[in-house]
């Protein structure tokens, strides 16, 4: 799905860029371009990289467990 119509971020985008390393909604938009234009995207943008580095927070500490047992 298109996030940010205006620079065509989607939000697959979005997820990739938290895979690599992007933690803030400023450093997703430099690396993407989302919301350097209107900024309408950028609620949605924000909600979509917490919840995504969010679900990453979730699985390294069990792995980390995992590993230490």
């Amino acid at each position: 799905m298109y996030v940010c119509i205006c620079n065509g971020v989607t939000d697959r985008q979005i997820h990739e860029a938290a895979a690599s390393g992007v933690r803030t909604v400023a450093e997703l938009t430099m690396r993407t371009g989302c919301g350097a234009s209107c900024g309408s995207c950028l609620d949605l943008a924000g909600s979509l990289l917490e919840s995504r580095l969010r679900e990453h927070e979730f699985r390294l500490p069990i792995l980390g467990l995992s590993q230490a047992a």
